[in-house]
């Protein structure tokens, strides 16, 4: 007889997704809602908690064998705590994993919403059968996550591939960190959504569009995101030496537009050994984070 399923929880600071999975990644029950970022932890927790019921539904609780939450960063996965979420208020310090396991009958693995991402596409998804792959979230901001040597690659505290933060210009636009110019601040559906709408579009689905209609504004817009990405995917291939690149969130909605202007920077901008990296859209869709850190959590039981 087969482990029983887990229950997943994906915490974003838009949405929040929970999702009955089993042992192949498929998803059984599922439920979500617009996270209550602005209402402080205790109400995400309470939230998170709500969700993971709605989705169990009609089963009993002791029919899962556990609970994996992923979550934006940073964070102490060893630990427990959400150090410093910028996009959920509260969320510093915060004993993330204990507050939930209070209101839960399940044990709680807690992992960084890239890393489960990276997890279950490489489990699951486009990067099946790789031993180096890395995956990179183009949403609100960018998160990364990587499988090293067929192992996922955590580092100290749970807390490598903050690729979003990797600085690209010391004299960019002022990130969300504190910083400047990080690949997030270039790179990232909000910063493509701000550009779009200076040029004119009502946002970055707009431009979009527009592109694919062959409006020559909205095609620079494109190939001026492909760039940025590109410049972001050559540094983390030469740092990780992967296989395949996988990328995943909101953005790559664009995929059909983004590919061909992003390898063409990859492969222009990338030293000759490293240009054989495949990039790949993931297959996993939504569903990512919700089979990576139940897989997880999965193994943390075994």
């Amino acid at each position: 007889m087969g482990a029983p399923p887990t229950l997943a929880l994906d915490l974003g600071g838009t949405r929040v997704r929970a999702a009955v999975v089993d042992g192949e990644g498929r998803i059984g029950g599922r439920a979500e809602a617009p996270t209550k970022a602005r209402e402080g932890a205790d109400a995400v927790v309470e939230q998170l908690a709500a969700l993971a019921f709605e989705a169990l539904g009609a089963r009993p609780p002791e029919a899962v064998g556990a609970l994996g939450l992923c979550a934006p960063g940073p964070l102490d996965t060893g630990a427990g705590l959400a150090l410093a979420t910028p996009t959920i208020r509260g969320f510093t310090d915060f004993p993330l994993r204990d507050r939930l396991a209070a209101l839960v009958p399940w044990s709680v693995r807690l992992a960084h919403d890239g890393h489960a991402a990276a997890h279950g596409e490489w489990r699951f998804g486009a990067g099946r059968g790789s031993r180096d792959m890395v995956y990179v979230t183009v949403s609100t901001g960018i998160g990364a996550g990587a499988i090293v040597d067929g192992r996922p690659h955590e580092g100290h505290r749970g807390m490598a591939a903050h690729a979003g933060h990797m600085v690209i210009d010391p004299d960019g636009p002022r990130c969300v960190c504190g910083n400047r110019g990080c690949w997030e601040a270039f790179a990232s559906g909000s910063a493509f959504a701000a550009r779009a709408r200076e040029a004119g579009y009502a946002d970055g689905a707009a431009a979009f569009v527009a592109a694919r209609e062959g409006d020559p504004g909205a095609r620079a817009l494109v190939d001026t995101l492909a760039r940025y990405l590109g410049i972001g995917l050559v540094n983390l291939t030469h740092i990780f030496s992967p296989e395949v690149i996988v990328m995943g969130g909101g953005v790559l909605a664009g995929f059909d537009l983004l590919e061909r202007p992003i390898l063409r920077h990859v492969s222009g901008a990338a030293m000759p050994p490293f240009r054989s990296v495949v990039i790949r859209k993931a297959a996993l869709g939504d569903n990512s984070g919700l089979a990576g850190v139940a897989a997880l959590a999965q193994r943390a039981l075994a």
